[in-house]
């Protein structure tokens, strides 16, 4: 369906900022007004930051994070196993030590410790000697485990999952999705939280006189680890993230982080960082980490500052990376027709269980599901008497709350998480009970389409797809949730040659003509088989629409365009 804007104020950005016309109309249909367009383009912190005691509980966690840096306390990082954890308790752990404070960063073990605190973990790091520990990316219903600290450390939690009820008894619990919280900011993640945590620790500090003659640490340096998060955790880039992500890629594009430099390098990154770069080459690698092997070798190679230690733990990372790609793949078809048989009965809710399956990679597998069938999934596997899983859903469809629900009323051993994203555990004999519940609470997502609807922003002829407006329609990015990536048509455009890429074949590359002339060269990703790779191999010369994203190439000096096709269809 054709992306709806308003042609006035498209033209007005447009002649305000001296832009082509296109780019008015598509920042007009991404509901950029006027008087945001320039934020919008150049996003920055100075712009877009709050004050971070806009977030409830703010100043009492600077007020007790400024004192173990003034007291060089020993401080424990308790943090998550996914990548959003492994940032933010990076970014803590470095902010921290950076500071004078002696720093544990802890990750539990996903398959013995599950998610979050827990009462023995906390007690050992209390044991070790930590008079502080931080929670980041967890923590905010860890009531009873944060208990096992009571009369020997302080807690600070940051966290942003959805909270509900009391908050635990602690030093301070920063969270944007705490209901009592009004700051507006419940579109941030761990990291982003963790973040202001810092800015509103350094305010403290200065304000102190800590610093004295000398220069606080500029935090700009951190930014880095906050995009990553902010991508990996798939949040709005929108407002405020928006403003994250951008300026961490040009601290991500300066290679001073030995970590991700190294990842960068084994995942063959060869042009500047994007949010693709973050979200499918960075945080796959790190997420593996966490969910079949060492929980904490994310965290370690993202505080790492030796190069060669970095590059041996980013090829250790790559190649668990590539045994979660296996074990991944063994689950995936089982699970698809699973789903596709209860797709078949109108469910709007989709919970799949199987025996054996790796808790690892049910997160994953449940996207893959909700990518395909275009409805929020569960995907769960059997294991010592529970069905433990994730959830993965579609905007508009808050899994989280969900889920939490499914908890509050018996349903669930554990559960929690956001809108788009949740995990949880039960009784295998209640899952009907289970499933039955989600159907009730989100029976709304049975109005959702089969497919997700690809929408369109406007047609293009191959002659004007050229690299100058690429490099144009790149100035609207980083793309992903909330600011989706600009889509086209090339209308009646025959395919001149094409042939497959990739070790597996699974990339299709085509070379397209239009009818008015032009050259353009097109490729499509995870196109191993079915109906769009068919067309595109086999179009025999015949017109068809393309459509796709239109992207500036860099190579060897050269910029060319290039469109990363999604759809296609005989021109008839």
């Amino acid at each position: 369906m054709w992306r709806e804007s308003d042609a006035r104020i498209g033209l007005a950005i447009a002649q305000r900022l001296d832009l082509p016309e296109l780019l008015g109309t598509l920042l007009s249909a991404r509901g950029v007004g006027i008087e945001q367009a320039r934020d919008f383009l150049e996003p920055t912190l100075r712009a877009l930051m709050p004050d971070p005691s806009t977030l409830i509980d703010m100043d009492a966690a600077a007020e007790r994070l400024a004192q173990a840096i003034r007291q060089g306390e020993q401080v424990a990082v308790f943090g998550d196993y996914d990548v959003d954890g492994a940032c933010s308790a990076a970014l803590t752990t470095r902010f921290l030590r950076e500071l004078g404070c002696r720093v544990r960063p802890y990750v539990p073990d996903r398959l013995k410790e599950g998610y979050g605190p827990n009462p023995a973990a906390i007690a050992a790091l209390c044991a070790e000697g930590a008079t502080l520990i931080v929670c980041v990316d967890c923590g905010i219903a860890a009531h009873a485990a944060l208990e096992a600290a009571r009369g020997l450390a302080d807690v600070v939690v940051l966290d942003h999952h959805k909270a509900e009820g009391a908050v635990p008894v602690v030093a301070a619990a920063v969270n944007p999705n705490r209901l009592d919280c009004g700051s507006g900011l419940r579109h941030l993640c761990a990291a982003a939280v963790a973040f202001m945590a810092a800015v509103a620790t350094l305010r403290v500090l200065r304000a102190s006189g800590h610093f004295g003659t000398s220069q606080p640490p500029d935090l700009r340096g951190l930014l880095d680890l906050v995009a990553l998060a902010t991508v990996c955790d798939v949040m709005p880039l929108t407002g405020l993230n928006r403003a994250f992500v951008t300026q961490g890629l040009k601290v991500m594009a300066r290679g001073d982080r030995a970590g991700i430099a190294a990842l960068l390098e084994v995942a063959q990154a060869r042009d500047a960082p994007s949010a693709y770069t973050l979200g499918f080459l960075l945080g796959p690698r790190i997420n593996a980490s966490g969910r079949i092997g060492e929980p904490d070798l994310g965290v370690r190679l993202l505080t790492c500052d030796d190069p060669v230690e970095a590059r041996i733990m980013a090829e250790r990372l790559d190649s668990v990376n590539r045994r979660r790609q296996e074990v991944e793949a063994e689950v995936l078809g089982s699970a698809f027709a699973e789903a596709e048989r209860q797709s078949a009965l109108g469910l709007p809710v989709l919970l799949i269980v199987g025996e054996g399956w790796h808790p690892g990679v049910v997160g994953i597998v449940a996207g893959r599901v909700r990518e395909r069938f275009n409805r929020p999934a569960c995907v769960a596997g059997l294991q010592d008497g529970f069905a433990k899983g994730s959830g993965r859903s579609v905007p508009g469809v808050d899994l989280g709350a969900a889920i939490i629900a499914a908890r509050q009323v018996g349903l669930l051993e554990t559960g929690g998480g956001h809108a788009m994203a949740a995990g949880f555990s039960f009784r295998p004999e209640r899952q009907a009970e289970v499933q039955a519940f989600l159907v009730e609470r989100l029976s709304h997502a049975a109005d959702l389409p089969g497919a997700a609807d690809l929408f369109l922003d406007a047609s293009l002829m191959v002659p004007a797809a050229t690299a100058g407006l690429a490099e144009q329609i790149g100035r609207l990015g980083p793309f992903g949730a909330g600011n989706d990536e600009p889509v086209f048509v090339l209308p009646r455009a025959r395919i001149s040659r094409a042939d497959r890429l990739g070790r597996e074949g699974g990339t299709v590359r085509a070379f397209v003509q239009g009818e008015s002339g032009g050259r353009l060269k097109a490729v499509c990703f995870r196109a191993k088989a079915g109906p769009l790779a068919e067309l595109l191999l086999n179009s025999g010369g015949a017109p068809v629409h393309l459509a796709g994203a239109l992207r500036a190439e860099r190579w060897n000096g050269e910029v060319s365009a290039s469109l990363h096709v999604q759809d296609a269809a005989p021109a008839g």
